[in-house]
């Protein structure tokens, strides 16, 4: 059966627009925490898709280059409003982190610091622990389907935990599972097309004088091969930018900053940059050079998940892929949780977290995540001895 009723959309540009302007204002604490926050909007609250459909595009979605949280609005965004609700979500989504990392890069050049805003991001990040906790659940119940995957899962989770580089054990992961669960479950599977979409842009080279238009080519580049987390953008925007003399270390270290504690992608990071290289229209050039590789892939791989779901060894490769993500998950929970849990403040905000996204009275994330920044800021006021 043709499978097109499947992208056809279901709702309005409109619907898509105000739920993703709404998570960019209010997704702090990453990826993990931005997913778990969509999973809630879209699934459970909405039902615009099923939960192994979100999986699956999780899946997907982890083998491609670029931002996995701001791609996922984008897809998620498709499922509903077809290809303009692909770039409606992402902009949408992408919006408010832009603008207030660009007033932060103004005041930042301007003044020459960034203003005080840790009491909040102390409340924040041990409040969307507890979120992540409860997409990690609720996908693991789906995603889990077998004491194989199960294993697998395991594995990776372990992997993950001893450093080993997530879209290694992701990919991993779905060759090693996509064989065994082939060969124990059927005897007539086809290994065609085993790693779709695995885009490899060529580098582009790099002019002579710094513009808006070298600007927008150095991270249309970063954009269109960066995989990870903010630590390997950083790395990415190091050896592009402060090798090159465009930038200090420092400078560089202030701009990630903006992109970890304001919401939405910390991708935004590039607006900060920008401005400081080129003002508004390096900002512009800047955030569009890093985003636009997204668009181009979900548009292209959007469309082909359900492919790869009604086929046996696809779909199979998509079980293992999604079983590695979700340990891939609990694994950046784990270790969020070490960095995070330091002291009786954040243990106590991490417990009302939980107790607000499992307890018998359930809170949207959006008040798990503002009640944390209250309480992030109030606790500081409390001494003990």
């Amino acid at each position: 059966m043709e499978d097109t009723n499947m992208h056809q959309p279901k709702g309005t540009v409109k619907e898509v627009a105000g739920l993703f302007f709404k998570l960019g204002c209010i997704a702090f604490g990453g990826p993990a925490a931005h997913i778990a926050m969509m999973e809630e909007e879209v699934v459970n609250k909405r039902k615009w898709m099923d939960r192994q459909h979100f999986l699956d595009l999780i899946g997907a979605t982890n083998l491609i280059p670029g931002p996995n949280s701001t791609e996922m609005t984008m897809h998620c965004g498709h499922e509903r409003a077809g290809v303009p609700g692909l770039f409606a979500a992402g902009l949408c989504f992408i919006f408010p982190a832009v603008v207030l990392t660009g007033i932060l890069a103004w005041a930042y050049v301007t003044y020459g610091q960034l203003p005080e805003v840790l009491p909040f991001i102390n409340g924040i990040k041990p409040a969307v622990l507890a979120i992540i906790a409860g997409a990690v659940w609720k996908l693991g119940k789906k995603a889990i389907k077998g004491w194989e995957l199960a294993v697998l899962a395991s594995l990776v989770l372990l992997s993950s935990l001893a450093g080993l580089n997530e879209i290694l054990a992701l990919l991993t992961a779905g060759v090693l599972g996509t064989f065994y669960l082939t060969f124990s479950r059927s005897a007539d599977g086809s290994f065609k097309a085993m790693l779709p979409l695995l885009l490899s842009p060529k580098m582009l080279l790099m002019v002579q004088e710094l513009s808006h238009w070298k600007i927008f080519l150095s991270f249309l580049k970063v954009g269109a091969v960066l995989y990870g987390s903010g630590y390997v953008l950083f790395a990415y925007l190091d050896a592009e930018l402060v090798a090159q003399g465009w930038l200090s270390r420092q400078e560089l270290i202030d701009a990630v900053a903006v992109g970890q504690f304001t919401p939405g992608p910390v991708l935004s990071t590039a607006t900060f940059i920008g401005y400081q290289l080129g003002g508004i229209g390096g900002a512009l050039a800047a955030t569009a050079g890093i985003f636009l590789p997204s668009f181009l892939f979900v548009w292209v791989l959007n469309p082909l998940v359900p492919k790869m779901r009604s086929s046996k060894p696809l779909g199979y490769f998509l079980d293992s892929v999604n079983a590695a993500a979700v340990a891939v998950m609990l694994a950046v929970l784990i270790h969020m949780a070490a960095e995070t849990l330091l002291d009786w403040r954040a243990i106590l905000i991490a417990l009302l977290g939980g107790l607000a996204t499992f307890g018998p009275v359930k809170l949207n994330a959006i008040w798990i995540v503002l009640g944390g920044a209250a309480l992030g800021y109030l606790l500081q006021f409390v001494q003990f001895g």
